[in-house]
Formats: structure tokens, sequence, C-alpha cells
């Protein structure tokens, strides 16, 4: 079997078992067993792939037909225009979450030179503690997570990138693990919290709710409990002046708003690409 062909079953299968995706997957999970980009892949269409290609490649396929998710097979996931190690340990990085962390780089890029001070709750993969890290050299940032394993994989992103002497990894709960020393000086918190009301898990996606961690997914009765938790700590943190970022679902912008008290915080919502409310700003007065 070429790489032609290969390519040609991989997007037949997919297609018959409703990927959505079934033509990019098929391409990513042939670059995966081959190393070769897309480029590579339609330049060297005839090349023969060895016994051992073809057996990786199909089972591959047959994962991702029952609908394991392409960055779990493949092992990274591109956000920020940089590549970041994933596993069943974390949620995939998403395109919309970088509406997060181009609204903190514009905050603290604002602030001028010197060194500032972050929190990201909630580090996952560390795909937007290490995101802030490498766009402001001057940053350091304090990634927090209850899952020791999810830091393990933090920790990898943080090494990869080279930020990881700015990048310090802390694991509890919210932002319990931040020294009181540090009360008043942050200037950016942001949070990537679960957000999915308990009675929406069985209705996701598959590939979502099969594979993907739920402790990362579910944010109780309607999807904000961990976030009313968190407020308190992230006002006694924040310096004044300082920016709180919140990501939350399509529906919620109204009961985030709510949490946040005016004689405390001046708050906005933004919408993503989709104009889906996505993003909780709140800066402390």
């Amino acid at each position: 079997m070429n790489l032609r062909q290969a390519l040609t079953l991989g997007r037949e299968l997919l297609k018959l078992h409703n990927s959505p995706s079934y033509f990019i997957d098929a391409q990513v999970l042939l670059s995966k067993v081959t190393g070769l980009d897309r480029t590579g892949l339609l330049l060297k269409e005839e090349v023969v792939l060895t016994d051992e290609q073809q057996q990786q490649y199909k089972n591959l396929l047959d994962r991702r037909a029952w609908g394991e998710p392409v960055a779990y097979l493949t092992g990274s996931k591109e956000f920020m225009g940089l590549d970041f190690v994933v596993s069943p340990a974390v949620l995939i990085p998403r395109p919309d979450t970088e509406l997060m962390v181009e609204t903190a780089l514009a905050f603290l890029q604002s602030q001028g030179e010197g060194a500032c001070l972050a929190a990201d709750v909630g580090t996952g993969s560390g795909a937007i503690a290490v995101s802030l890290a490498n766009y402001l050299p001057g940053l350091q940032v304090y990634a927090i997570d209850l899952s020791p394993d999810a830091l393990a994989i933090a920790g990898q992103n943080a090494i990869l990138h080279q930020v990881d002497r700015r990048v310090t990894l802390l694991q509890g709960n919210l932002l319990q693990p931040i020294s009181l020393e540090l009360s008043g000086r942050l200037n950016v918190i942001t949070a990537n919290l679960p957000y999915i009301p308990s009675g929406e898990i069985a209705g996701l996606m598959s590939d979502v709710k099969d594979y993907e961690p739920h402790l990362a997914l579910d944010g109780g009765c309607d999807g904000l409990d961990l976030y009313r938790l968190f407020l308190p700590q992230a006002y006694n943190l924040l310096k004044p002046g300082g920016l709180l970022l919140m990501e939350i679902g399509p529906g919620q912008g109204e009961a985030a708003k709510k949490m946040l008290p005016e004689e405390r915080w001046q708050a906005e919502i933004k919408l993503d690409l989709a104009c889906r409310e996505r993003l909780v700003v709140a800066q402390r007065k």
C-alpha cells in the first residue's frame, strides 16, 4: 500500500464511521506514522508503507473510528502557534481558549516593561501558562492543577518551550497553593475551570464525554460551582487594577457577571469567533 492508497483507505473508513473531520484526520494520522508533513505526503504519494507502518496506521484509524480524539492518538495539539504534548490526563486545548491568552497578553503588554506575575488555575496541559510565558519573556507564571498527572504534562510542555524556569507548577485546589505573601501582587489570573453543567455531560459528543477527563469538565449544577469558590481567592491575590479572565460556556455570561459585585469588579463578557459567550473579563477595582 502506498501513501496515496493509504490516505484513500483512511478517509473512506472514517467517513463510513461518520467522523466529521475524516479528510484531515486520515492525513494527520498518516503523518504521525510516516513522519511526513502534508506536503511530503503529496510529493511522495507513491512511496510504499512498510508492514509495520501499515499496521500502526490501521490501528490508529480503528481507534479514531471508535471516537478517540486525534490529539490523543498523535500525542500533540497546536495552540497559539505552539505544539503541546497532550494525553488523556488533560483536556485537549481548543482554539476558543486562545481568546483568553490574547486578552491576557494585550493587558500585560499594556503594563509596560518589567516583571509581572500571573496565575493559571486548572492549567491542565499548561497551554495557557506556557503560551503566556513564551510570548512574554518577563512573566512569571504559577500553573496550578489538582491533578498530578496533568501537572506532569504541563511540566513537559514548559520544558519543551524552554519556559520551565518561569512556570512554577503547583498542585492543589484552585488558588490555595499560592503563598499568602503574594496577596495583592498578581497582575493577571486566568482560569479555564470545569464549566459544563453536570446534567449536560451525558449529551456531549462521544469524543469528549468518553475520552476527556470528567474532572476537567463537570462544573456542577449550573456549571459555575468552582468559579464561586474561586472568586474570593482571586480578588485577594490580584493587585488593584489586576485582571481576572474566566472561560465560560454559551449562556453563562449573565450568571457569571452576577457573581462579580460591582463595588469590587468592573466586568464584561467577550464573545468567541462564533459569537458565543466565551470569556469573562473582570478588572479588580
